[in-house]
């Protein structure tokens, strides 16, 4: 995370802010890092947020860890610490493994497992993926895979789950991926990406409405930034990456910020052989004027 810690090396603590714990490796690696770091961190998902807590306990001292989703940060640390501001920020977009790994969440096509796709899973209030699957009118389902999925296939594929749905409801990631399989032509069926891929993009992006919560937050996360401050975001797909730069372009119009990566940073063959999930991974960064 160097680009987080190279200003302000004459403060005495340098508060960053961890949009995404997860599993805790930036927020781990910025304390590890150095003494004068403060981290500040938010979690929506209620495990990552038990796991996050036992994890930061020996840096209590150092660190604080909100269970929230990002978006209501700038509240938080407005309340919490008025008088300071930001010496670096980091968004870590998208889903975690352990989101991919844990079949009951219903993010992962390798498993069977509930429809569900909620971050905030412990959020009764929140709709689920089986309840956009099985209530969306067909044109507004066609719409959110093709908008969000960028699904060419997207009439296609919401007509016949609107079909199926007819028999039953669809109630699994199992019957999902097999309604989204069958949509697709023969010769189509076993490329390097799975056919329901795009489909569950879709769907999990809308049940947490993950791209308007990141078009919001990025102007509030730079307002709380300190001149010189750094603020990184890490995305994992196209509409989000165009949010992003578009937001930091719009902003070094306006002379707020300058943007240090004229191109997005890919990952290195190290660290592609090390964590294959990053093989989609681009990092931008945007530094206050």
């Amino acid at each position: 995370m160097q680009h987080l810690l190279e200003p302000h090396q004459d403060l005495d603590v340098r508060y960053i802010f961890d949009g995404t714990f997860g599993g805790g490796g930036h927020s781990l690696g910025l304390l590890n890092s150095s003494e004068n770091v403060f981290l500040m961190a938010t979690d929506q998902d209620p495990e990552a947020f038990k796991n996050g807590t036992e994890k930061l306990k020996e840096f209590s001292t150092r660190s604080k860890l909100y269970h929230a989703n990002f978006n209501e940060f700038p509240n938080l640390f407005k309340n919490d610490y008025p008088e300071l501001q930001l010496s670096g920020a980091l968004l870590d977009l998208g889903v975690s493994s352990h989101h991919f790994d844990s079949p009951e969440r219903g993010f992962s096509l390798r498993f069977d497992g509930p429809l569900d796709m909620r971050m905030a899973s412990h959020r009764d209030d929140l709709i689920t993926a089986r309840d956009v699957v099985n209530e969306t009118p067909e044109e507004e389902l066609a719409n959110i895979i093709f908008e969000l999925g960028e699904e060419r296939l997207s009439r296609r594929i919401a007509k016949a789950i609107c079909e199926e749905r007819l028999k039953k409801p669809v109630e699994t990631t199992k019957e999902l991926e097999n309604i989204v399989f069958h949509c697709y032509p023969k010769r189509e069926r076993f490329g390097k990406t799975h056919p329901a891929t795009r489909t569950f993009q879709a769907l999990r992006l809308y049940v947490n409405s993950e791209l308007d919560v990141l078009k919001d937050i990025i102007d509030d996360i730079v307002e709380l930034l300190r001149p010189g401050a750094r603020f990184c975001i890490i995305s994992f797909h196209s509409l989000e990456d165009r949010i992003v730069k578009q937001k930091f372009r719009a902003m070094k119009q306006e002379k707020i910020v300058k943007v240090l990566t004229k191109k997005p940073v890919l990952p290195s063959e190290d660290e592609l052989q090390e964590n294959k999930r990053s093989r989609s991974a681009k990092l931008r960064v945007c530094e206050k004027i």
